[in-house]
């Protein structure tokens, strides 16, 4: 058996292996860094350790995420990151064998951040990779030529 925090971005139904979820929380204090991936939504303190949060709507390019009341952060580990998502839902339970691979057509997601898909009775889950969400391309450096 596999289980899966679930979360919404927009309208979507979204997943991730609860076994690589190490908390989530409502700490939205979030200092923007300058010059950063347009998806790195800023820096949090956690208890005193400083954690990067990844807006997913742009991650997976659905847009930036608005902060409301129902906002959270999902805590990955081993990893010091974190994942914006609009709200959480359940826990949710299944039999490895149930989920399907990825469709190819995988509506206004990006593909490459989906590992399969659950059908539940009311909705699709998207089971995303946590692995491929947290895969890094260092920002160009910037040339700036002067006037010497």
């Amino acid at each position: 058996m596999k289980q899966f925090v679930t979360f919404q971005i927009g309208d979507h139904l979204l997943g991730i292996d609860i076994l690589r979820v190490r908390e989530i929380n409502r700490v939205l204090d979030i200092t923007p860094v300058q010059h950063s991936q347009p998806y790195m939504r800023g820096l949090i303190n956690l208890r005193g350790q400083i954690v990067t949060i990844f807006d997913l709507g742009v991650r997976l390019g659905l847009g930036p995420r608005k902060l409301t009341e129902r906002s959270h952060n999902i805590i990955l580990k081993p990893d010091t990151v974190g994942l914006l998502a609009d709200s959480i839902g359940d826990v949710v339970e299944t039999r490895e064998e149930d989920i399907e691979p990825p469709p190819a057509n995988a509506g206004e997601i990006e593909g490459k951040f989906i590992e399969g898909v659950l059908k539940l009775e009311t909705d699709l889950l998207v089971i995303l990779s946590a692995g491929k969400l947290l895969e890094y391309k260092p920002v160009q450096q910037l040339n700036i030529k002067t006037g010497h």
